[in-house]
């Protein structure tokens, strides 16, 4: 049996910030570093990114106003309340492209929040599903989270033909701000927003097929992404050398055999790639010879959305879904490892 993805449903804040952290950002630095972050920025490819916090959340009285960086504890308080929403609407929009009665499993993916009992808990109740639904968190994986949980769905689509799957990843970055005048952290901070997703999956053929799933872990990179928990949130450490990274491992016979399978790129029109920034998908395109347009569902979630972390691969295999071409091809993902995470997709 194949698994399948029947449709999925997106869903963002209201609230963008985008702008408000540009002008926020470049009074901390001076001079030669201040000009590269305006540059950069403008160059970053995102026009608008989402926020869960007030629409101004650097105004006196906002989540980080006067300079105030909340602590870890209050920030987990605003995932708690905040992230079962927008997962709530995201499945909302999903509901309205599928029919999502009987399900019998729930897999979540999350890496900007804990609570206990879980977020799968929260959402489970909140949809009024049954005690019985088997429920799996996938935590802190980051951006290929999408992946890993599609493939927890895979496997259980494959091993139950009565099973159906609701797929959900939520990620809330911006409750991760950080007040740290340094140009490498506020380039980072410049990619990240908040997005929920919710996809529906069984192995009752129809939308998209998921296979040949796929893990590749570049050599001594441990270090180029990381999250660590602090006292004052989730500090992003992401490297300038990320691209550079990727470009080279994609150029190796056995990255390139792991994504493409026994197929050339040339031959693979279609494309999800994680749009962890521009310089991200520039890399990808660059190392693998794709078409310049190839990465447009990708670029196109970058430009409306930002980074938001494991969410985004879903958008944009949303946005491949709600074109008018057939989809045949790849999706893919990058995260702390620094490893590479995807599989390949094709509508029936």
């Amino acid at each position: 049996m194949t698994a399948h993805i029947h449709a999925i449903g997106t869903a963002v804040p209201d609230h963008d910030v985008h702008r408000l952290f540009i002008d926020w950002a470049a009074v901390r630095l001076e001079g030669r570093d201040r000009a590269l972050f305006l540059r950069m920025a403008g160059r970053a490819g995102i026009e608008h990114r989402y926020s869960v916090v007030p629409r101004d959340p650097i105004e006196t009285g906002g989540f980080y106003g006067g300079g105030r960086m909340p602590p870890t504890s209050e920030r987990m308080r605003a995932y708690a309340r905040e992230a079962p929403e927008l997962a709530l609407a995201a499945i909302t929009d999903l509901g309205e492209r599928a029919a999502i009665d009987g399900i019998t499993h729930l897999v979540v993916a999350s890496c900007t929040g804990f609570v206990a009992p879980g977020i799968d808990q929260i959402i489970a109740r909140r949809l009024g599903l049954d005690g019985s639904v088997e429920r799996t968190l996938v935590g802190f994986m980051g951006c290929y989270a999408a992946v890993a949980a599609l493939r927890v769905a895979h496997h259980i689509a494959r091993s139950d033909p009565q099973a159906r799957i609701l797929v959900v990843t939520v990620e809330l970055c911006s409750l991760h701000m950080q007040d740290r005048p340094q140009l490498e952290s506020l380039l980072a901070q410049l990619q990240f927003a908040d997005g929920a997703a919710a996809a529906l999956v069984s192995s009752e053929p129809g939308g998209i097929a998921i296979d040949r799933f796929f893990a590749a872990t570049l050599p001594d990179s441990a270090d180029l992404i990381r999250w660590d928990i602090g006292d004052e949130g989730f500090v992003m450490h992401l490297s300038g050398e990320v691209p550079g990274r990727i470009a080279q491992a994609l150029d190796t016979p056995d990255l390139r055999r792991a994504i493409l399978g026994n197929r050339t790129a040339e031959e693979i029109p279609s494309w999800a790639v994680h749009a962890g920034g521009r310089s991200i998908l520039d890399a990808v395109e660059h190392g693998l010879g794709l078409g310049a347009d190839a990465l447009a569902a990708s670029r196109e979630v970058l430009r409306r959305h930002g980074n938001m972390s494991s969410s985004t691969l879903l958008f944009a295999l949303a946005a491949l879904m709600a074109g008018p071409s057939a989809i045949d091809g790849i999706a893919v993902a990058f995260g702390p490892g620094l490893a590479a995470e995807g599989f390949a997709i094709a509508s029936l």
